[in-house]
């Protein structure tokens, strides 16, 4: 029984009864200080997931949720926003609710003894990539990650690696409050929480405050068992439930966990009831209105001026993928090899404008050059072009893929450009501004070209990363580095297929460009060939 039902006892008591109510009431009051709404504040307060995604409109209630739920359902806590000058509202609330910021130590971003349950809160930020790192190693048993559309995804990642504890009872959960995302940089919340956030998920529209178990393997969510608990290890690519223990290390055994969101908005908090917000959100403009009033994830995800790839000109180029079978002949692949533990060697076929869907493997299932090599030569067919990029780890399979006597390009994108754009108007910085923008007008509908790409949230989200500037009167489209810097991760995704674009003529058309000459095809260079489109 609750507060609130206790209260409505009062009419049916004595005035002793009454007083004793009265008295139990501010004694549950003192010892905690804050109680949930009821709805969807509730649902999220008592929910067992271990990840809780909440919020989705304004006025829901999300700063409070997390205050109340670290005073009253855990011992120690952490709360980030994504600048440190964003802490102060959070700060404000718990001393309100506390009644005064006895404990809190402003120099060290440190509230010891909070409440009556003396609970410890850390206070964080992480403005830039790498910031995470500072906070590696300090457990905790909840991490709270206000605003969470405004953090990089390997951000929020990394810091619920340490969420943990040895305190015997005690449940460790990681609280995510956001609205819907404004950027681009944001909208991974809408594939972390893609079963009740995304149409496009296989298992939306999933019920608000469902439990679904989702199993992290190498980096990427696993949705394939969404009612399934139990841990795993993987033999063969498959899951294998019953397996003994002693004969696996510890990190090959994967334990799924569960997510659940929650939506709330400023109708299910009664106490900005009357107080005219509202009406504020109703005055806003369009899209930020349907944003912050109704939660809507599919408003306002405007694009850059300067992205590359529209993201409208991406998603058009899904929908028309088709699984085909027979295949076409291969015309090219596209491999973009893994540069550290976090990125993937990725390898993209395509068949004249049809990709296929692309093969992936952890950088640390492909360690050296004979490997990924041995994984391009399984992969390509009909004799396709390897288009491999080069640069640092590059070089080592694409000496390997020559010593076998593939048909491999070897691609330098620091080199200088090798044509213009469609138009003959634009001149690009360097040969991977030429590509990314070929990538781009193949895209275009003007164009026609009837590219199809396979619907993948992990290319649709590289392809719209990269933007673009002028830069000495040419195209210039951003590093490799600098989008990492940016978002956080390696667009390997989006490289391979780049790469996989390019169009180099296969062994037999370069012969017959070549009058039939096949001597010193070994030192012969596709970019010489008269005619032939470089992308």
């Amino acid at each position: 029984m609750d507060l609130s039902e206790l209260q409505a006892l009062e009419a049916y008591l004595t005035q002793a009864e009454r007083d004793e109510l009265h008295a139990l009431v501010s004694e549950h009051q003192r010892l905690i200080p804050w109680v949930p709404l009821p709805g969807p504040q509730t649902m999220a307060y008592e929910s067992l997931a271990d990840v809780i995604g909440y919020g989705g409109a304004a006025g829901g209630g999300k700063t409070d949720l997390a205050c109340g739920k670290a005073l009253t359902q855990h011992s120690k806590a952490a709360i980030f926003r994504r600048e440190a000058t964003q802490l102060g509202g959070v700060l404000d609330r718990l001393a309100e609710i506390l009644g005064s910021r006895d404990g809190y130590n402003g120099q060290e971003k440190v509230w010891r003894d909070a409440g009556p349950r003396r609970v410890q809160f850390v206070f964080g930020s992480v403005p830039n990539l790498g910031d995470e790192t500072k906070h590696q190693g300090r457990p905790k048993d909840l991490l709270v990650l206000d605003e969470a559309a405004n953090f990089l995804e390997h951000q929020a990642r990394f810091l619920m690696g340490w969420v943990r504890t040895t305190r015997a009872g005690q449940r460790c959960q990681t609280l995510m409050t956001f609205n819907p995302p404004t950027d681009a940089e944001g909208r991974w919340v809408t594939g972390f929480f893609g079963p009740w956030l995304s149409k496009k998920h296989p298992l939306y529209p999933a019920a608000p405050g469902r439990l679904i178990w989702v199993a992290v393997v190498d980096g990427r969510d696993d949705w394939g068992c969404p009612d399934d608990p139990r841990p795993f290890v993987l033999e063969a690519g498959k899951r294998v439930y019953d397996f003994d223990a002693k004969a696996y290390k510890p990190t090959d055994v994967i334990t799924p966990q569960s997510r659940t969101f929650i939506p709330s908005r400023v109708s299910d908090n009664p106490y900005l009831t009357g107080t005219g917000y509202m009406a504020q959100l109703q005055s806003l403009p369009e899209p930020l209105r349907s944003q912050m009033l109704y939660g809507d994830f599919e408003a306002g995800m405007e694009d850059s001026e300067w992205q590359v790839c529209p993201t409208d000109w991406v998603e058009a180029a899904m929908a028309r993928w088709r699984d085909l079978s027979p295949k076409p002949e291969m015309d090219s692949l596209g491999v973009d090899v893994a540069r550290g533990g976090r990125d993937n060697t990725i390898l993209q076929p395509r068949h004249g404008m049809w990709f296929d869907k692309p093969k992936a493997e952890p950088g640390k299932a492909t360690p050296d050059g004979p490997t990924v090599a041995g994984l391009a030569m399984g992969t390509a067919r009909n004799h396709a072009v390897i288009h491999l990029d080069i640069i640092g780890v590059g070089a080592s399979p694409y000496d390997f893929l020559v010593e076998a006597g593939q048909d491999v390009i070897g691609v330098n994108v620091s080199e200088a450009a090798t044509r213009k754009d469609l138009s003959g108007m634009l001149t690009f910085y360097n040969l991977r501004s030429q590509l990314w923008w070929a990538m781009r007008e193949a895209l275009d509908p003007a164009n026609n070209t009837g590219i199809a790409l396979p619907s993948d949230q992990r290319l649709l989200a590289d392809l719209c990363a990269p933007t673009w500037a002028l830069k000495s009167g040419k195209v210039y489209v951003e590093s490799r580095e600098e989008i990492e810097k940016r978002i956080g991760r390696s667009p390997d995704w989006g490289t391979a297929a780049v790469l996989a674009l390019m169009d180099t003529p296969k062994r037999k058309h370069a012969i017959a460009l070549m009058g039939g000459r096949r001597t010193g095809y070994g030192d012969y260079d596709p970019l010489d060939v008269p005619g032939m489109r470089a992308n």
